[in-house]
């Protein structure tokens, strides 16, 4: 980051510089995107959205940006905060300014502090209040309010207010009409399916409502021909996966069919199973998103049938008594068992990149250390060389004083037995 885009604390909101919830980003190359890495002010080790221990104060962050070592600054969203964070992509020319008629709209409506993302291709308003219940994405639109990084630029919008405003009407409007509004599937996200809340028919997909209250979808899970399996996952018994994260996945992948793909049932329900840890809010993917989140998406990519509540589809998940049903039952289990190992190949590959990523900058480390001790070598060579220098020099002078003293006195000695002091003269 150079000189002219280092961000001033008078233009920030005092509602986020008396927090310490700060970190620095580094901006790096993956898989041929850039991509904003999350470091800890001073360390430059990484830093978790989940794990206080790595924030520090607004200052110390800007700091360790401005000492060079680090792109920029980020603020995160916790639980312990009532501050929400509104991420517009791909709505601004960055050359000339100009915003698509839905971004203004959204800025308008929210009137709270807003200022251009670091691309210069969107904006980031910052709010209070509490982000309603549902999904928080739709297309290059977010909605962050716990466990996230917001990258923070300073380059504040003028026409927006300088303060973080409570904004709880506005926000609840505005996640109804731009986000949880899905009449349009063919807004969604390109990586989810169609609709998270469609089944498989001869006549192709169709939508389900799948309206059921915990204990009775927990029930017909635990009693279905899988129950066992879910059951026991269920309780968090990981036996039969060679780790928990495909254990996971296979939970979500059954919870996907029990809710109908609702992603926000499954999330909920999912927090109340044995198989919930910290990994599950921990942000693991580029785009900000957490582990259990990703987790969801792909079990709903993954599923090609769903629930249907009516009793014919009933009886076909629970008690298949006919010979199409059973096969139907053989073809879900094939194509689960594919999704599965298709998953699990993903983790590992995922994996594998993050012991790279970790790798690469264990590397970079080792490097700057290396770096600093020959520098710390050469100074102090240069050192011992000053300071045997100097002693050489006093040494020398010494030796000049001694024969000086011992000129002296023989010049002394001569002098007295001439004027018949010496007895012996």
């Amino acid at each position: 980051m150079n000189s002219e885009s280092l961000v001033e604390v008078s233009v920030l909101p005092d509602a986020l510089c008396e927090r310490e919830q700060w970190v620095c980003w580094k901006e790096e190359e993956r898989d041929g995107k850039a991509t904003k890495i999350p470091v800890t002010p001073g360390s430059g080790e990484f830093a978790s959205s989940t794990d206080s221990e790595t924030w520090t104060g607004v200052e110390i962050a800007l700091d360790y940006v401005e000492s060079g070592n680090a792109d920029g600054v980020g603020f995160v969203f916790t639980d312990d905060d009532p501050i929400v964070g509104v991420d517009l992509d791909d709505c601004r020319d960055s050359e000339t300014g100009d915003a698509d008629d839905a971004a203004l709209d959204i800025i308008e409506r929210l009137d709270s502090y807003t200022e251009v993302s670091p691309s210069g291709t969107g904006y980031h308003v910052l709010i209070k209040g509490d982000l309603p219940d549902g999904r928080n994405r739709r297309g290059s639109f977010e909605l962050y309010e716990t466990a996230r990084f917001f990258t923070v630029t300073g380059d504040h919008v003028e026409e927006t207010p300088s303060r973080v405003a409570r904004r709880q009407d506005a926000l609840s409007a505005i996640h109804r009409e731009y986000v949880q509004d899905t009449d349009d599937s063919s807004e969604a996200e390109p990586d989810q399916r169609e609709s998270a809340n469609k089944k498989s028919t001869a006549d192709g997909p169709s939508e389900v409502d799948v309206d059921l209250e915990d204990e009775e979808l927990l029930e017909k899970a635990m009693n279905a021909s899988n129950g066992t399996k879910f059951e026991r996952l269920w309780k968090g018994n990981t036996s039969g996966y060679d780790s928990q994260s495909e254990a996971d996945m296979a939970l979500c992948n059954m919870l996907a069919f029990w809710t109908g793909g609702d992603q926000t049932e499954m999330d909920s329900l999912f927090r109340q199973s044995g198989l919930l840890r910290e990994k599950w809010d921990e942000v693991h993917y580029a785009d900000g998103s957490t582990y259990g989140e990703k987790t969801i998406e792909r079990a709903v990519g993954n599923t090609s049938a769903f629930y249907d509540p009516e009793p014919r589809e009933e009886q076909t998940q629970d008690s298949p008594s006919t010979e199409d049903s059973s096969v139907d039952t053989g073809r879900d289990e094939s194509r689960r068992s594919q999704a599965y190992l298709t998953e699990k190949n993903r983790l590992l590959a995922e994996r594998v990149e993050e012991l790279e990523t970790l790798l690469e900058w264990k590397n970079e480390r080792i490097d700057e250390l290396e770096a600093e001790v020959e520098r710390l070598t050469a100074e102090l060579t240069e050192y011992e060389q000053e300071t045997e220098q100097t002693h050489e020099e006093q040494t020398t002078d010494v030796s000049l004083d001694d024969e000086e003293e011992s000129q002296s006195e023989s010049v002394w000695g001569r002098t007295k037995r001439l004027f018949g002091n010496d007895p012996h003269s």
